[in-house]
């Protein structure tokens, strides 16, 4: 039985959307060679240009999150490097601080391999005395495996401005993840922040 925060992080449909089919970047790379609009479409993702980007033996995932950042305007960006031993479980217990009314915006940098990465969504839902007070869907896009040339991405999310005012001050805990077209979680995980009259 799936618990609230699972039905809380279900990405929406869109009527009618059909995933297509799933070709390897081979066969992308091989598709209609002789139509020049789709090279150059092709191109543009990166198919078939540059050496691809080595791969840890034995790991599968498609994507691979490495860092998360929160960016807010006036200040230093604060960076979590998820590829560091107990970083993700960290994140829940150390709370971003945030000043009301600050303009911020998530940031993550992540890499594909193996395959084209179809659809990557970021899911979130916040928490405030365990009842929820937004949800965030966000399509990040589609992305080809990362090649020696270009070996990560990063993507800005949509600014947000934190709430002002005695009420909204205090602690919300969220939950967010990473999925694809296919309803594949890349990651999944907990964390929270603080709301703050000022900075600490």
């Amino acid at each position: 039985m799936a618990s609230q925060g699972d039905d809380d992080l279900v990405a929406s449909k869109t009527e009618g959307y059909k995933v297509g089919e799933k070709k390897t970047v081979e066969e992308y790379a091989k598709l209609d060679q002789n139509d020049e609009s789709l090279n150059r479409w092709k191109a543009s993702l990166g198919i078939a240009t540059g050496a691809p980007l080595a791969v840890t033996p034995g790991d599968t995932r498609r994507c691979v999150i490495q860092s998360l950042a929160l960016e807010v305007e006036g200040r230093p960006d604060i960076v979590i490097d998820l590829t560091a031993p107990g970083s993700i479980e960290a994140l829940k217990s150390k709370p971003f601080i945030i000043k009301e009314g600050a303009k911020f915006r998530m940031k993550a940098n992540f890499k594909v391999q193996h395959d084209v990465l179809s659809g990557l969504k970021y899911l979130q839902v916040v928490k405030r005395k365990g009842i929820r007070v937004g949800k965030d869907e966000e399509m990040l896009g589609s992305y080809p495996p990362n090649t020696v040339d270009k070996p990560s991405y990063e993507k800005k999310f949509s600014q947000d401005e934190a709430p002002t005012g005695m009420m909204a001050r205090g602690h919300y805990e969220a939950v967010s993840k990473f999925i694809d077209d296919d309803d594949h979680t890349h990651l999944k995980f907990e964390w929270s922040f603080d709301i703050t009259k000022e900075w600490k």
